[in-house]
């Protein structure tokens, strides 16, 4: 079945009260309603019905869409230094870096199994 509207006149745009877009609202979320017999029900588009369920939703629980950034920009001059690390380089061929954070067993494991003593 389609659904034609022919608008006749000119363009309108209706104004909704609160109280029109609560219960509109209640009525498209309502156990068991479909959205589709909703909008057709009050001639409004279903976007509409969506914008207005969130309007409600921040308006009950008191809080609204919020971005932070930081108070002050990062120079990007300031060097930052690098993480401390264990670095042994052997016969110019092979380079092991080691946090210090390694345990001492698994930093002395990693060097036997390179062949240094």
């Amino acid at each position: 079945m389609s659904h034609v509207t022919l608008l006749t006149g000119p363009e309108r745009r209706r104004r909704w009260s609160e109280e029109d877009q609560c219960r509109i609202v209640a009525a498209a979320f309502a156990p068991g309603a479909a959205v589709v017999t909703v909008v057709r029900q009050y001639d409004v588009a279903t976007s509409l019905i969506y914008k207005w369920r969130r309007t409600v939703r921040a308006r009950e629980t008191g809080f609204a869409e919020v971005v932070v950034v930081p108070a002050e920009p990062v120079a990007a001059s300031v060097p930052v230094a690098p993480p401390a690390v264990i670095e042994l380089e052997i016969a110019g061929k092979v380079r092991l870096r080691i946090p210090p954070t390694t345990p001492p067993t698994l930093a002395a494991a990693m060097v036997k199994a390179l062949g240094v003593s």
